[in-house]
């Protein structure tokens, strides 16, 4: 099996767009403030503006990955690590942001790699990783 990675296409966009006007913004506004600004304060809005970034990119950066080892989960600064025999399915109820992994424990686990937002593109995505979940995971020998 080959890497398939899948990612949210509007949930990236946005932030990253939004951070390259943050950055921007406060790149223009540090130039153009009057003369009692130092240039550490103008230093210091253009830092709120790279951290303010840092954060956006941080809710850009979700992802899913599955190989043959199993499933890899980043939602935002956290990543999970499943193989492939810990999963039973996956499912998205009406109205939900994201899918949600079903585990062999019992418990679920989000996964903001695959967004509602994208529409048809996100239900191909779904229908891609259910596919791979019961053949490869716990739900085949069920």
């Amino acid at each position: 099996m080959t890497t398939a990675t899948w990612r949210p296409r509007r949930a990236r966009i946005v932030p990253y767009v939004l951070a390259a006007v943050v950055i921007l913004s406060m790149i223009a506004l540090a130039v153009v403030m009057p003369a009692p600004w130092s240039l550490g304060d103008r230093i210091g809005l253009v830092a709120i503006g790279l951290a303010v970034a840092g954060v956006l990119h941080i809710l850009a950066r979700s992802r899913v990955t599955a190989d043959d080892e199993g499933l890899t989960v980043v939602n935002g600064l956290l990543t999970h690590e499943y193989e492939w025999a810990e999963l039973l399915g996956i499912t998205m109820s009406e109205g939900a942001p994201w899918p949600t992994l079903d585990l062999a424990d019992g418990s679920t686990a989000p996964v903001m790699g695959i967004q509602a937002s994208d529409g048809e593109r996100a239900n191909r995505a779904l229908a891609e990783l259910a596919a791979l979940i019961h053949e490869r995971g716990e739900a085949k020998n069920h």
